[in-house]
């Protein structure tokens, strides 16, 4: 059985960004509370952006607790970090250079590796971080945000891709996407075991999509396989992504 969504939609991708702000400052600050840190994993791609320069900014830079936030990638091109391509790059440029975090709690996907080198490396250290006992534990992250494209994939998770389903695996190599290079990411079972999962979507070139993942049971695309074992699962849209969805599905995002 499927886990029904919360959808929430913002006016426009403006709102909608600070939107997500508020939801990573808010969850940032509780997960400290409760267990003195916090694990997050951020997307590449122009929505996800909106929402990372914001978080360099007041009063976001000085609300959130970056001295107990480490900040993963959900994926990454295998391009180097001044690539335009790089998702690390960007968000460095974005945010990171302008906020206080230690160093040593940034965790970028080494895209410049070998493909299969980069995904073995970055499971090793995650597993450094998150201190898992047993082969088989996965980490479970308190924070994911995901964007999804025109295709219906999400992270480098692309339909008819061969390598999305991996057993045992926390990182694997794919490629594919636009630019078709290989890629680093994340699989569907470091995903699903998130407490928390954020999609975020604009534009009214996704909202057939959008209505397909959230109201076709059949369909089977990448982004439809996020479905969190045990955590919370959001769609946060704008009004135009969301515009081809059932009016009962929805509400303000305020």
């Amino acid at each position: 059985m499927r886990l029904q969504p919360q959808i929430i939609v913002a006016h426009d991708r403006s709102e909608l960004a600070e939107t997500a702000a508020n939801i990573f400052t808010r969850t940032a600050k509780d997960c400290v509370m409760q267990t003195n840190f916090i694990t997050v994993a951020i997307s590449g791609g122009s929505t996800p952006r909106d929402m990372h320069k914001l978080l360099g900014q007041e009063p976001y830079r000085s609300e959130i607790p970056w001295n107990k936030t480490h900040i993963f990638w959900v994926d990454e091109r295998c391009v180097s970090v001044d690539d335009p391509a790089s998702n690390f790059g960007l968000a460095k440029k974005d945010f990171l250079e302008r906020i206080p975090i230690p160093l040593e709690q940034i965790h970028p996907m080494p895209g410049e590796r070998a493909p299969e080198e980069g995904a073995k490396d970055y499971q090793e250290e995650m597993q450094k971080v998150f201190q898992t006992k047993k082969e088989e534990d996965f980490p479970i992250f308190d924070l994911i945000f995901l964007g999804m494209g025109k295709d219906g994939h999400t992270a480098s998770l692309f339909p008819g891709a061969k390598f999305s389903h991996a057993p045992g695996r926390w990182v694997i190599a794919v490629k594919g996407g636009d630019p078709n290079v290989y890629r680093i990411t994340l699989t569907y079972e470091v995903l699903n075991r998130a407490r928390r999962v954020y999609f975020l979507v604009t534009g009214k070139e996704k909202a057939p999509t959008v209505k397909t993942v959230l109201e076709t049971m059949d369909a089977r695309l990448p982004t439809q396989k996020i479905q969190p074992v045990k955590g919370e699962l959001i769609w946060l849209l704008d009004k135009e992504a969301a515009s081809w969805l059932s009016k009962e599905m929805i509400r303000d995002a305020s």
